[in-house]
């Protein structure tokens, strides 16, 4: 979406919500952005809950490694004509990605996270 607010993370929302499984809960993990918070205006579908995470704790919240990741390596110091190119450039840096799952495992784990066998 071009812009982040409540009426975009509620479009968010459902859309999450009709790809829960029937009888499944969602529990998504959101930072502390004032879209992301419980408000009159955020419509947060039944079959989610919002946890919030404690503010200053990107150690927490693995995605921030994947962002910095495709920052450095396909988005960064780069300017594009328009909007459209934006897109297309962070789709094709997601896809690039999607394509890595060892890289993505490689940045979301957390050694602390891991269960001792």
């Amino acid at each position: 979406m071009p812009s982040v607010n409540l009426e975009a993370m509620t479009e968010h929302l459902r859309e999450v919500s009709r790809h829960v499984a029937p009888g499944a809960h969602c529990l998504m993990q959101v930072d502390g952005a004032g879209w992301h918070r419980p408000s009159e205006r955020l419509i947060i579908p039944s079959n989610i809950t919002l946890l919030t995470l404690p503010a200053y704790s990107p150690e927490l919240n693995p995605v921030e490694n994947v962002w910095q990741y495709l920052r450095g390596n396909w988005l960064s110091h780069r300017v594009w004509e328009s909007y459209d190119e934006i897109v297309d450039a962070c789709c094709a840096a997601w896809n690039a990605l999607m394509a890595m799952p060892d890289r993505i495992t490689s940045l979301a784990t957390r050694d602390w996270a891991q269960v001792s066998l």
